[in-house]
């Protein structure tokens, strides 16, 4: 080894240290898909607990009991993401047959338009709109054979309430906890990469919750001058998909856009879609620039790539979750930075470290 270069060793001691850091974070990661339904739950109930540590602040400022104050956060959430669910559900089953039948007049009128009828682009409409038909049906079959994934994931959501309840109640004997499974040397370092890795989920929830209290109230206003039915639940799921970034804004983009099809017509979809549209662009480049310099800030590079291997790991669960774990590696990973380039403490004046002299 010592016949080798000084750039050689360096580069062979760097190459082995990334392929251990990369073993071992592989490994991290099979044990937590393995055991997926014990650590979802525990990272969702991290996300909540970051989102609702202010709200249960304030009821503790107001003097009401720790363990009160958690039940009452807990039930409000559950109140509005479960009011939410059903209105969203309501309008979507009320509408699906004039979605489904808006869509077939909207593609034919096209084909018309462009002088598409009886060619290739209208028999490939009709496929598609068959296509459309046969999926409802395929997913009403295939209700049986989804209760037990719908089974796991309700108890993965209960579960996580539960535990959000008791991060809220016992957040004040976290840092001492914490500090108590770590050896007492490292107790310090280890306490400040937490704070800094809660901080940027912290900061990150906070800045999607006001970036997607924006965009809901702007295209539930649009809707509503637009006339579309159901435009409240329509703002709601806009709120819930700002927490996926990208595929969130999509789906729940798509959803007001088909629901103002089914019922107001082409003309009053392309508005709607418009309206989605500028407000998307609004908060890309404004709204969210504006937010999150104020909290975190991830290149958006970082975040598809992050949204990527989210999804490819757990799917719909890793493209929740990539993103403020994602903020959190940031977080420890400055902690460290600022730790370690630190330069030490010089020694106060008059103290040194050298033996007094004999006399």
């Amino acid at each position: 080894m010592q016949m080798l270069p000084e750039p050689v060793r360096r580069l062979a001691a760097w190459c082995v240290v990334i392929l251990l850091v990369v073993g071992v974070v592989y490994v991290g990661v099979q044990v937590c898909v393995a055991l997926r339904l014990a650590v979802v739950p525990v990272l969702l109930a991290l996300l909540g607990t970051a989102l609702l540590l202010p709200v249960h602040g304030w009821l503790i400022r107001a003097k009401v009991p720790r363990s009160l104050a958690a039940g009452l956060t807990c039930a409000a959430v559950l109140a509005v993401v479960g009011g939410a669910v059903y209105i969203v559900t309501a309008t979507l089953v009320e509408t699906w047959d004039q979605i489904v039948a808006s869509l077939r007049r909207a593609v034919r009128d096209l084909a018309d338009r462009f002088g598409a009828s009886d060619t290739s682009l209208d028999d490939l409409a009709s496929d598609a709109l068959d296509l459309l038909d046969r999926f409802g049906g395929t997913a009403a079959s295939g209700v049986i054979t989804g209760v037990s994934l719908a089974t796991q994931v309700l108890g993965m959501a209960v579960l996580a309430l539960l535990l959000v309840f008791f991060f809220l109640r016992d957040s004040d004997q976290a840092t001492d906890t914490l500090r108590s499974l770590v050896p007492r040397g490292n107790a310090d370092i280890v306490e400040a990469m937490a704070r800094r890795a809660f901080e940027g989920v912290e900061g990150f929830m906070r800045g999607t919750t006001v970036v997607a209290l924006i965009d809901a109230v702007f295209i539930t206003a649009g809707l509503l001058v637009l006339r579309v039915p159901g435009a409240l639940g329509l703002g709601a799921i806009v709120f819930l998909g700002a927490y996926v970034p990208y595929l969130g804004a999509f789906v729940s983009g798509t959803v007001a856009v088909l629901v103002a099809l089914a019922d107001r017509g082409l003309a009053i979809a392309l508005w709607a879609l418009g309206v989605v549209l500028v407000v998307q662009v609004l908060e890309g480049n404004v709204f969210q620039p504006v937010v999150q310099s104020r909290t975190v800030r991830i290149h958006p590079a970082v975040v598809l790539v992050a949204l990527t291997a989210g999804g490819a790991v757990a799917g719909i669960v890793g493209v929740l979750l990539a993103v403020p774990l994602t903020a959190a590696v940031f977080g420890v990973v400055h902690e460290l930075r600022a730790h370690y380039a630190s330069p030490p403490e010089p020694l106060p004046a008059g103290n040194s470290t050298e033996p007094p002299a004999s006399t």
